[in-house]
């Protein structure tokens, strides 16, 4: 008897330990990121706008691309409805935890076999028809001893905060598209202007060959050596013009339009990059909402476990109904007609061919798959933003060097026209120093768009807003 009661003792203290303690990995952080000059540093408490991370940016046009694109984009919309389908699946998990109380109510006419099974033989059986009528309340309460409500009640929490952190990457993202896509586009706009401005400068060498070659100080070669130039920038426009296109049709798509109907009006503005508070690595771990989502995968792994394991466990419930019964409706809410029911009932699993333990080691694997995927997304996460830091450094030193680059190709270029229109230098020279400062205008070009870009990626590296987001709790 003794032996019995400190097997019973130590199954409770077992059911009492469900769910189990939630104790995530800490993921080994760095102090501070590598950063490279000239790199500068802002701080996450600045006064700049935060949550709208891409005013930052001061671009009208991006400012309502993405206000159009947060609220008509499908995506965003199907996220919106996870998160909304998530915390309503809590909380019905969530009234578990309470008793269950309903109204009850029969009316019901019966006719009763003759040729059902004696009771005895002396006893004769007889058919008889009867009207049965009730009405009452039921109440039943399953008692959590081995934990499992609870287990259900953190699961559908964690995945609830998880589809939170969800809809907030599926924001990140969907802006993040959007601004990157935008930035290319204008980038291709100051390609174009630069192509532009190459054809007027080749047409006009184009009419000083032709000019030299009817005075007879050229030849039919050099007119054609500069028309092929400009045959060669004519169709680079081409290139660039379905690329434009592309990228117009890419910001239709986010912004949840008909690509025929959508349009943005080339322009060629100067945009600068802002600068980005990176703070310190560990703000990753709360500004990013991947890893918040990862987290909470992890959480409700472990409470799966806590669900699988309270299969172990006696399922206890109690169950009490009251109410009036009777055959006839002017006795049904006599005194005699008063029914009720009480009881408790205990269901101990004995033998399952193994199919509780196989449950249990299942949702420890899956536990165990949650945490190398919070650590994945964890590392991931520090090499993105370690990218995006000495990427902006590096683009913006190149940037600095390609301006002079583009200096000293237009001064080399405007002093081989004045060798050739004085008949100095040949119109092989002109076409050369023309291309090199083509090459060098587009590099420059392109660079401002790489830093815009990879501004954005730093951004979204880094979780986007610089702040936290309260709104992924779950009460």
């Amino acid at each position: 008897m003794k032996l019995l009661q400190m097997a019973a003792a130590s199954l409770f203290l077992a059911g009492c330990m469900n769910p189990p303690k939630y104790d995530p990995p800490k993921p080994e952080m760095p102090a501070e990121w590598r950063v490279e000059e000239p790199f500068r540093v802002a701080t996450p408490k600045d006064d700049a706008p935060k949550g709208a991370w891409w005013e930052r940016f001061g671009d009208p046009t991006l400012n309502e691309l993405a206000s159009r694109s947060l609220s008509t984009s499908p995506t965003l919309a199907a996220s919106v409805a996870r998160l909304a389908q998530a915390r309503a699946n809590f909380t019905a998990v969530a009234g578990q935890q309470w008793p269950q109380v309903s109204l009850a109510a029969r009316d019901s006419r019966t006719r009763i076999t003759q040729n059902r099974p004696l009771n005895n033989y002396s006893a004769p059986n007889f058919s008889t028809v009867q009207t049965d009528l009730f009405v009452g309340a039921q109440a039943s309460y399953e008692l959590d001893f081995g934990g499992r409500v609870a287990s259900l009640v953190a699961s559908a929490r964690a995945s609830a905060e998880q589809s939170a952190a969800d809809l907030e990457t599926a924001r990140l993202l969907l802006v993040a598209d959007l601004a990157t896509a935008y930035f290319n586009l204008r980038q291709t706009d100051i390609e174009l202007d630069v192509l532009a401005n190459s054809i007027e400068l080749q047409q006009r060498s184009l009419g000083v060959a032709t000019t030299r070659r009817e005075l007879g100080a050229g030849s039919a070669l050099d007119v054609a050596q500069q028309q092929a130039l400009i045959d060669t920038t004519l169709t680079q426009i081409d290139i660039l013009r379905r690329q434009r296109a592309s990228f117009e049709n890419a910001l239709a798509t986010l912004t949840g339009t008909p690509a025929p109907l959508f349009s943005v009006k080339a322009d060629k503005r100067d945009i600068v990059p802002p600068d980005v508070p990176i703070g310190v690595p560990s703000d990753v771990l709360e500004r990013r909402p991947d890893v918040a989502s990862a987290e909470r995968a992890m959480a409700a792994a472990n409470a799966q476990v806590g669900i699988a394991n309270a299969a172990f466990y006696p399922s206890i419930s109690l169950g009490l109904s009251y109410g009036q019964e009777s055959r006839r409706p002017n006795t049904l809410f006599d005194a005699p007609s008063v029914v009720w029911s009480g009881g408790l009932s205990l269901l101990q699993p004995l033998f399952d061919g193994g199919r509780i333990r196989g449950g249990y080691e299942a949702a420890k694997a899956g536990y165990d798959i949650a945490v190398a995927n919070y650590r994945r997304t964890v590392l991931t996460a520090m090499q993105e933003a370690e990218d995006g830091i000495l990427g902006l450094a590096a683009l913006e030193r190149a940037s600095k060097q390609a301006n002079i680059a583009v200096e000293s190709a237009r001064r080399t270029l405007d002093l081989v026209n004045a060798r050739y229109e004085g008949g100095i230098a040949n119109p092989l020279e002109v076409i050369v120093a023309q291309q090199q400062l083509l090459n060098a205008e587009r590099l420059a070009s392109q660079l401002v768009g790489q830093r815009l870009i990879t501004s954005v990626f730093l951004v979204k590296a880094l979780g986007g807003g610089w702040e936290r987001r309260d709104q992924l709790s779950v009460k």
